[in-house]
């Protein structure tokens, strides 16, 4: 087994390292946040539960091998996401429904991390009205299929890896890929090009 840091052997006798973990979170935490605040609506929840995830994940998987981190570090913030939306239910039974934070909020840091899952150039000339109406389409999806969609696309994941994230079958990973994709078709049928 290989610790993070390490330099491996790679293809013709060639040194490839392992990423750190302080590179590995630093990859994921722009997207982990927009994930977070598409699920939930809330900047300040989903500054949250990517901290929480993040403090959590160094505390139990960093002895783990490099490439098991991403399939671990998003099933646990869907767990966190998920552990938010039970606080929410709970709180909204006792207490009523609470006013979400407001929108004065400076900006965030966090947001102006550069994301490179970005959608490629045939896309570019579109600009700003294509990527508020993907987050838009994505924010209206049901909550397994916008994982789903997260997961397979923006992160990459398997089949395999996305079923192990969100708890399920691989033929359920497929049907919700399926639907979210047909979904966002429709909702996005004006920007084809």
């Amino acid at each position: 087994m290989t610790m993070a840091g390490e330099a491996v052997p790679g293809a013709a006798g060639e040194q490839r390292s392992i990423p750190s973990l302080d590179d590995f979170l630093k990859s994921v935490e722009g997207r982990a946040f927009k994930m977070a605040w598409m699920a939930t609506g809330s900047r300040e929840d989903a500054l949250d539960i990517v901290q929480d995830v993040m403090m959590a994940f160094v505390r139990r998987y960093r002895r783990k091998p490099s490439e098991q981190w991403r399939p671990l570090f998003f099933r646990a913030l869907d767990n966190r996401i998920k552990d938010c939306f039970r606080r929410r239910k709970a709180r909204f039974r006792w207490f009523g429904h609470q006013a979400t934070a407001s929108d004065n909020q400076p900006e965030d840091p966090v947001e102006r991390l550069p994301d490179h899952n970005r959608p490629g150039p045939e896309l570019a000339g579109h600009g700003e009205d294509v990527a508020e109406a993907l987050e838009s389409a994505l924010a209206q999806l049901p909550d397994r299929q916008r994982q789903a969609f997260l997961f397979r696309t923006w992160e990459g994941l398997s089949v395999a890896e996305t079923a192990r994230v969100m708890g399920c079958s691989q033929g359920s990973v497929k049907t919700h890929l399926s639907r979210a994709m047909q979904s966002l078709r429709q909702q996005l049928e004006s920007f084809r090009i």
